[in-house]
């Protein structure tokens, strides 16, 4: 938590030494590049996804950097997994000041031909899971002394997307959920939400090269990965020690 007596310290505004991040999603796409950049800011960081190899990976990444690192496979989308992550979390490095729940799929299937076992894996992946690990890993922070929650949302759940109904329904969820952990969990933990808009990770690869050149935003393109950095740094750090309860878009401004 920040010491609201002392004056903040612009240099110092996104050092995150001494703090412990845990990403889940963290293998690839966005959650890879958070994860490399919480070490550069002086994270030690812990990789969560479901193929541990690709975890490994990064986590390697990280100590190259000169952080401790830790990968866990899980499937973020059922509870059982997701405690079983915290508890191997907590006991590899007794804490977390940082949580980013990143993980999530966003499958494209125009409503009428959504399963109901699509329907389930979605908001399992996308809202289910990352409720128990942020108001879990909440009530733990706020035992002990304070802490940082990042959820990974969507402009899914702002701009109508016809193909992806479930997702952004679960993104939806995701936003209202951030609001009411800020207030249940504060003013000890912070918690904020990252809109991401379209950007050019694994996903985009299956996308029409007219989408991968363009955007219906403000800025006409897709992002870039580590475009997300700027904002993942800021809502992580003391740079942001009034926000919470927001809702952060990072989408080129879509509309």
């Amino acid at each position: 938590m920040t010491d609201l007596r002392a004056p903040l310290s612009h240099p110092g505004l996104f050092d995150l030494s001494g703090k412990v991040a845990l990403i889940t999603g963290g293998s690839r796409g966005l959650g890879r590049q958070m994860a490399l950049a919480f070490a550069d800011a002086g994270a030690d960081v812990i990789v969560a996804s479901r193929k541990i190899d690709a975890c490994e990976a990064v986590a390697d990444e990280v100590r190259a950097k000169g952080r401790r690192a830790a990968a866990i496979a899980v499937h973020a989308g059922r509870w059982e997994e997701v405690e079983r992550l915290i508890e191997e979390a907590y006991a590899a490095f007794g804490r977390i000041d940082i949580l980013v729940a990143n993980a999530g799929m966003s499958p494209a299937v125009p409503a009428h031909e959504v399963t109901e076992q699509l329907f389930d894996s979605v908001m399992s992946l996308n809202f289910k899971g990352p409720f128990r690990l942020c108001s879990e890993v909440a009530h733990r922070m706020y035992q002990a002394g304070g802490g940082v929650i990042i959820a990974t949302s969507s402009s899914g759940a702002l701009v109508p997307a016809p193909f992806t109904i479930p997702y952004g329904g679960a993104k939806a969820a995701l936003n209202a959920m951030t609001v009411s952990l800020a207030h249940g969990y504060g003013p000890k933990v912070r918690v904020n939400a990252i809109s991401a808009g379209p950007f050019l990770t694994d996903i985009s690869k299956a996308w029409p090269e007219e989408m991968r050149e363009s955007a219906d935003n403000a800025l006409h393109r897709p992002g870039r990965p580590e475009e997300i950095v700027g904002t993942a740094l800021w809502l992580a750090s003391d740079a942001s020690s009034f926000v919470t309860g927001a809702i952060v878009r990072c989408d080129g401004g879509m509309h």
